[in-house]
């Protein structure tokens, strides 16, 4: 890698551990656009799984206190059963079509959240939770996205952005265990890969570091904001490289 790329990828790197401590998720949006111009793709979701596990096990470290187990294992268990399905689907269905039809969901969910107030809080059960967390595999599987329905579904609660974030971080950190174990089976994680993992490693720490420090000066209406934008930004970068693939 020589001297223009790995500014580029070390740069990437913190701006997806700085994204990720401040918002907790979306690292993969953000790191993606640029990795993908300098390094393979299989390399990129290698590195976006190992690096996951980091970012959301040091989420779930400094929200420790706030754990709520009795919302997060249903989500976890329907994520974790959902990923492998959509991954399996995937030879199935169209992805192009697939992406614009997800991306526009996401799109039209994130302006119509942006231009009104906060959900009203709902109840959710655990059975229902379980059907969540499978979709939200099932788009993880079938899109990359492994977290952002079981995102959307903390907002519609109405908890503080604390109490979402001690959710929806853990039931990523399951996907991303899902993930990681099935890229190391096929054998993903090369000894170049694992170098570039070690290179980037203190700079995604920075970042991570520093993201969380600015979450701490939010109130929780600016994160309900912040993560609606990062929803819209996901549904535009499924649609667009879709769009691109037809034309």
């Amino acid at each position: 890698m020589d001297g223009l790329y790995l500014v580029l990828f070390v740069f990437a790197t913190f701006a997806g551990g700085f994204v990720s401590g401040f918002s907790g998720f979306a690292m993969g949006l953000v790191v993606s656009g640029v990795w993908l111009h300098i390094i393979t793709p299989i390399q990129t979701a290698a590195l976006i799984a190992g690096y996951g596990l980091l970012t959301q096990g040091y989420g779930i470290l400094k929200l420790r206190q706030a754990l709520n187990w009795r919302a997060i294992w249903p989500l976890s268990l329907g994520t974790t059963i959902g990923i492998p399905i959509g991954v399996l689907l995937l030879t199935y269905i169209n992805p192009v079509h697939l992406r614009i039809g997800v991306g526009m969901l996401l799109v039209l969910y994130a302006i119509y959240s942006l231009a009104r107030p906060a959900f009203k809080p709902m109840k959710i059960g655990a059975v229902p939770d379980i059907g969540i967390g499978f979709v939200n595999g099932l788009v993880g599987g079938l899109t990359g996205l492994g977290g952002v329905v079981s995102t959307i579904s903390c907002q519609w609660r109405g908890w503080t952005r604390d109490a979402q974030r001690a959710v929806f971080q853990p039931v990523l950190f399951a996907a991303f265990v899902v993930i990681s174990i099935s890229m190391a089976v096929s054998g993903a994680f090369t000894t170049e890969t694992l170098k570039l993992y070690g290179l980037g490693l203190p700079f995604l720490l920075v970042g991570l570091w520093s993201g969380f420090q600015l979450y701490g000066k939010i109130d929780d209406e600016m994160f309900r904001k912040v993560v609606l934008i990062l929803i819209l930004l996901a549904g535009l970068s499924l649609i667009v490289p879709a769009v691109l693939a037809k034309s």
